[in-house]
């Protein structure tokens, strides 16, 4: 099977594309950060499924399902994104997509959501997982400590930890207890989870000085 996965933060998609090729053994993802990108690929190789974010450049909003699927027809377009609006998720199904799964999703149901709709089905996310019209997490920002923020800020660069414990100067067991902590404060219950829930909520966007900020 090969996936096409669009998404702008390199993180994000490399750690969604390591562990879709990981899942179902002989899968081929080839990840890009823009529409652009996303349709260049799609015109030069065969692709089973696009899994496309919909905040990424060239996405304006849904129009950007509506401009892949008029380029690519036959490819089914699964969407992605931080949050699942109940607004959104009627307009990218009504555009045309085959589903919509949230990042903060487990990486389990995305790839169940993959294999339905390479089955025919049309996956949109469950009731639980859609988000209100307002985001109120983001007027309710998370009481990290000022360690939490760090260690969050090490994780967003990717590294394990073995080296956040040696940039910090802590020991390893203090590193995955505050990790311990930052998962339960994030509602997660894994590295790459906290990831994406981390980027949805703007940490990656912002980086270093949006945590400093939130320290004082």
């Amino acid at each position: 099977m090969h996936l096409l996965l669009a998404d702008d933060h390199n993180l994000v998609r490399e750690s969604l594309k390591a562990f879709i090729e990981r899942a179902d053994g002989g899968n081929t993802v080839t990840a890009v950060g823009t529409l652009d990108e996303a349709i260049a690929v799609a015109n030069q190789e065969y692709v089973d499924i696009a899994l496309l974010d919909l905040h990424m450049p060239g996405m304006a909003g849904l129009d950007g399902i509506g401009r892949f699927r008029r380029s690519h027809p036959d490819v089914p377009v699964l969407l992605i994104s931080g949050l699942a609006r109940a607004h959104e998720v009627r307009g990218a199904l009504a555009a045309g997509a085959r589903g919509f799964v949230p990042k903060t999703s487990s990486m389990q149901t995305l790839v169940c959501a993959v294999r339905k709709i390479l089955a025919g089905e049309l996956v949109p996310p469950a009731s639980d997982d859609l988000s209100p019209a307002e985001d109120c997490r983001r007027e309710r920002p998370i009481d990290f400590t000022r360690r939490e923020h760090d260690v969050l800020g090490q994780l967003l660069l990717g590294k394990a930890n073995k080296v956040i414990a040696r940039h910090l100067d802590l020991q390893e067991v203090t590193v995955k207890l505050h990790l311990r902590s930052i998962f339960r404060k994030l509602g997660v219950q894994s590295r790459t989870q906290a990831l994406l829930a981390a980027v949805t909520l703007g940490f990656a966007q912002t980086g270093t000085t949006h945590m400093e900020e939130n320290r004082r």
